[in-house]
């Protein structure tokens, strides 16, 4: 064999086994991870054909899959409609995509999850057509109610968690949007609804709760300023802080007013008190003494910058970098480069709520089988030591004195014969304002209530506790600790 023979030769058998070495990677090894892929199309057409299993909330389906009469197809119905939207997401084999739980739990709704294989060898040993698992949410009905009813329509999330497990009890995102005619075997009517919700300028398809555009909290972040005064040993809720009308922030010439123009009560308030009427002036001044390292180091304690899903992706919130003293005074009070979810939120709420500890944020109570028989349950799990249980315990004081003193800015939340702790908020974003509240009932199983209403033309300021506030009474109300 001449030389030029010979090198071809070894040419195309390095070909061949480059060929052979690429097919069984992709069918053997990276088969598993391709299905699994959102942006799989196939996977999504062949699943048509599978029965998925439901997506359940207090026995009752949100999510379902109906067979198409003579067809071997099914098509998505969600009888949860709206109100539970951007919780299911959608999954449409006419789009070719699903998102929410459809897309982040896709494993067991298809029957594939390793919970699920005594379903699948039953299925093979009887011959049964495959079947998905189902899915039991920890998500309270009355109080999801609750939250579409008192947003009422404006743009904004609620996010409620039960602080002593993580479980989410609420989790609602307005506007919302149908994913019926999303899921639709019509793919003209499918896309053209799609594209409707993409174009319309209110962003029906982001999750406000979990994701999307991330809000400045503005004064609902003293919590964490708060935390990090009293942290530094300089201060307790009874120390006496500077609070003047106006503060020029360092460096600069630019005068930072508290919202009433007006100093924080006689000029000189205790830190309780300046929490509870909500000074700008007394949180940007404390701020800066502690520092923005310790600024920066407490929110991540809280969950800033980390991943989390729930199992749903949560976009981290941010704390800026590398910021001046100017800048850690408005950082302070919330505004700055801060950016935060309603769900990163309510993460901070619960850490005072839980003696300081946050248990990781979930959704999915228990998977179940084709016969809805629990097959494996979630159990909570730490997520941070955010705090030490006695500047919690220091923090609850503070926040109670926010709704039950005659200054405080949380009187909208008051609800009779119980003692409720909170924090408001109002961030400027723009040309509007975003407003927050938080807040729990401070019982022997708290549930947190973080709710953010965005301004818009009608109403482009609302307020922490004029607006926010009833929002989260509301859904408080429906809660078993306020009945």
């Amino acid at each position: 064999m001449n030389s030029q023979i010979r090198k071809l030769y070894l040419v195309v058998f390095l070909m061949v086994l480059s060929l052979t070495m690429a097919a069984t990677y992709i069918q053997f090894v990276a088969a598993p991870e391709l299905n699994a892929d959102a942006r799989n199309s196939r996977t999504i057409l062949h699943a048509a054909e599978r029965d998925r299993g439901p997506i359940i909330v207090d026995g009752v389906a949100i999510a379902e899959s109906v067979k198409i009469e003579g067809s071997r197809r099914f098509e998505r119905s969600y009888p949860g409609g709206d109100l539970y939207a951007h919780t299911t997401g959608w999954f449409s084999s006419t789009l070719g995509s699903s998102t929410g739980l459809e897309s982040a739990a896709d494993a067991i709704l298809e029957g594939d999850a390793p919970s699920l294989f005594t379903q699948r060898v039953q299925n093979l040993l009887t011959g049964q057509e495959r079947r998905g698992g189902g899915i039991d949410l920890t998500i309270d009905a009355p109080m999801q109610e609750a939250a579409a009813s008192a947003l009422g329509g404006r743009k904004g999330a609620v996010v409620a968690l039960e602080a002593k497990t993580g479980a989410i009890k609420a989790l609602y995102s307005s506007p919302s949007f149908s994913p019926d005619k999303l899921a639709t075997t019509d793919s003209g009517a499918a896309l053209e609804y799609y594209k409707t919700l993409e174009d319309d300028p209110a962003k029906p398809l982001y999750n406000r709760a979990i994701g999307g555009d991330r809000y400045p909290p503005g004064s609902a972040f003293k919590i964490v300023t708060a935390a990090a005064m009293l942290e530094s040993g300089e201060y307790t809720p009874d120390t006496n802080i500077d609070g003047p009308a106006t503060y020029t922030l360092p460096g600069t010439a630019t005068e930072l007013p508290n919202i009433t123009g007006l100093p924080c009560g006689d000029g000189n308030p205790t830190l309780s008190e300046a929490f509870a009427r909500s000074c700008n002036t007394s949180f940007a001044i404390g701020g800066v003494e502690v520092g923005a390292d310790a600024l920066q180091e407490k929110a991540s304690a809280f969950g800033f910058g980390e991943k989390l899903n729930i199992p749903m992706y949560v976009t981290p919130s941010q704390f800026p970098e590398s910021i001046n003293e100017a800048q850690t005074g408005l950082v302070s009070i919330g505004q700055s480069d801060l950016q935060v979810t309603p769900m990163q939120m309510a993460m901070i709420g619960a850490a005072v709520a839980n003696d300081g500890t946050i248990m990781k944020p979930y959704i999915i109570d228990s998977v179940l089988n084709s016969d809805l028989e629990v097959q494996d349950t979630t159990e909570p799990e730490v997520f941070s030591e955010a705090l030490t249980p006695q500047v919690a315990s220091q923090l609850r004081s503070m926040m109670v004195s926010v709704v039950e003193t005659r200054y405080g800015t949380g009187g909208s939340m008051f609800i009779d014969g119980q003692t409720v702790a909170a924090k408001t908020g109002t961030a400027e974003a723009g040309d509007h304002n975003i407003a927050w509240s938080i807040a729990f009932i401070a019982n022997d199983n708290p549930i947190v209530v973080a709710v953010a209403v965005e301004g818009d033309e009608l109403t482009p300021s609302p307020g922490g506790g004029s607006d926010a506030g009833p929002v989260v009474r509301a859904v408080l109300q429906a809660s078993g600790g306020a009945k």
